[in-house]
């Protein structure tokens, strides 16, 4: 996933418009033509004067009157609502208030905020530690990641994606009250990226998502995902969208994986995250996006139907060797004179690996008898053992093969 920066201006300008209201003088004319026009008396001026403000005064009063009429007692008769005027104000009126609540029109469809409210505190934050090694030989360093998850039940068991959590050391949850509490990795797969964690500590669950269906979304659909973008800075960020496709294929790694499209923002810390439906049922998990220069609203999510075939089996602990590791290409091999393999970065204490002798800068090059490459190599035999089993680990160490027991454990 790549990190985009969209920032939006907004400017509204405000004109105010003075109501100007203009008073003019009336004068009085005698109006025969074959009288003169004597100068009025003071009296009869005042006369005149007083019948004016008697008649301005009767038409203030009853303006106020034929307002107070129209605004208060002809809206409330029989009458007025009887006209089309107000059958037409009452409907237009109606159409805002429906329009303005849920975020869908299907029954039972919840708004933005009562979806955070539902779904965001069973999201969390995974963050995790590892050791990477800048070159072949070069000397360690640890690295610090981030990304999301998904509580799945009330005994902390959280869904994320494999490439979350993938060469972890240490794995912990952030909950949504930015409680800090350990975890361990469950178990995963590799080949939909896909990663169970479960919390170690007794902590009560803030809430449980709840699952729904991927096969009856269509295109234009809104969505709503929830997350970590960028770090713990961001926790529990919301973003809106629509389904911008269904049943979308794309090339990862070496394989081909199925996935919805959205334009909901998704950033690097989202992944893992929950995608939800208008009724605040989690659809998809949030796991890459498009970006680059003119690349804008293009991220894709693991259908929940997926997920919901694989989570039985990832619910069971999988079989572990305790070690962190990177593959030895045929490049790296052929530059450094050494055989292609797995090459071991750090030994977890009291591990599998450090039981039965296996050291940092080993290179694996069989493991139970059948020559490896990568690690899937070495998952994938794994899973057709079961706990207590031992196995023939061949390493390369200082120029001589050495043969190892490792027996697996949970």
């Amino acid at each position: 996933m790549n990190n985009f920066d969209n920032e939006t201006k907004k400017s509204i300008d405000m004109e105010n418009n003075n109501n100007l209201i203009e008073v003019n003088d009336v004068k009085f004319y005698n109006c025969d033509e074959n009288a003169k026009s004597p100068k009025p008396s003071k009296h009869k001026g005042r006369k005149v004067l007083s019948y004016v403000m008697v008649g301005l005064l009767c038409s203030v009063i009853g303006g106020t009157a034929s307002t107070a009429a129209s605004l208060y007692l002809l809206p409330k008769s029989s009458f007025f609502k009887d006209t089309p005027l107000y059958q037409s104000i009452a409907q237009s009126s109606s159409a805002k208030t429906v329009s303005a609540s849920p975020m869908s029109s299907v029954k039972g469809s919840l708004s933005v905020a009562d979806i955070a409210k539902k779904v965001g505190p069973a999201v969390v934050g995974v963050s995790v530690k590892s050791t990477s090694q800048g070159d072949f030989f070069s000397s360690s360093q640890e690295e610090e990641g981030m990304g999301s998850g998904i509580i799945i039940n009330e005994d902390g068991y959280i869904l994320t994606n494999n490439h979350v959590i993938s060469g972890a050391d240490t794995v912990s949850v952030i909950l949504n009250n930015k409680q800090e509490v350990p975890a361990k990795v469950v178990n995963y797969d590799s080949s939909l990226d896909l990663a169970i964690i479960k919390v170690t500590k007794s902590v009560k669950m803030p809430a449980v998502a709840e699952l729904g269906s991927s096969k009856d979304m269509q295109v234009g659909d809104p969505v709503v995902a929830i997350g970590n973008p960028l770090g713990k800075e961001l926790l529990g960020s919301v973003t809106t969208g629509v389904v911008s496709a269904m049943n979308r294929e794309i090339s990862v790694g070496n394989s081909k994986q199925t996935f919805i499209q959205t334009d909901a923002a998704i950033n690097p810390g989202n992944s893992g995250g929950a995608l939800v439906n208008s009724l605040g049922q989690v659809i998809g998990i949030n796991s890459a996006k498009i970006g680059g220069n003119g690349v804008e609203g293009i991220g894709f999510a693991i259908p929940i139907d997926t997920v919901k075939t694989k989570i039985n089996s990832l619910l069971k602990p999988i079989l572990k060797v305790g070690i962190s590791a990177e593959e030895v290409t045929s490049d790296m091999a052929s530059r450094y004179n050494v055989p292609q393999g797995v090459h071991i970065v750090q030994v977890q204490k009291f591990s599998a690996a450090e039981n039965a002798g296996i050291q940092t800068g080993d290179i694996i090059t069989k493991f139970d008898g059948k020559s490896i490459k990568t690690v899937d190599d070495i998952n994938k035999i794994k899973s057709e053992h079961k706990s207590g089993d031992k196995v023939q680990v061949d390493v390369y160490r200082n120029g001589e093969n050495k043969s190892l027991t490792l027996k697996l454990t949970e």
